[in-house]
């Protein structure tokens, strides 16, 4: 199946993402780590829902994915700041989906 180059993205970031949450502390993997990878899977859902919605539904799977992003920004920043991740690792996983973000929204303008 020809996937998009934002799905791909996101599927790298799941696959860098997995070897940190594997390393956390049992609570903070049960907390932090699952929160993380949910965020992920929820964001590669919603493109894929995105990628099969009529046009005028796009938007919506877009817009949700955009708020998934900040999120997942935001958790990331947390593992850095707890001091649970390594700062290079940890911004280089930022860098990804602010690569991400930049496809989202090229897309989300695409469709308005």
């Amino acid at each position: 199946m020809n996937e998009l180059p934002v799905v791909n993205r996101s599927q790298e970031l799941y696959g860098a993402v997995r070897p940190i949450i594997n390393k956390l502390p049992s609570l903070e993997k049960q907390t932090i780590g699952c929160r993380v990878e949910d965020g992920i899977l929820s964001l590669l859902e919603s493109f894929i829902m995105a990628k099969h919605a009529p046009k005028a539904h796009k938007t919506v799977y877009l817009l949700r994915a955009t708020a998934q992003i900040e999120l997942l920004t935001f958790q990331l920043r947390l593992l850095l700041e707890q001091k649970l991740a390594n700062e290079t690792t940890t911004h280089q996983l930022q860098a990804k989906l602010v690569e991400i973000g930049r496809m989202c929204g090229g897309w989300l303008k695409s469709t308005q």
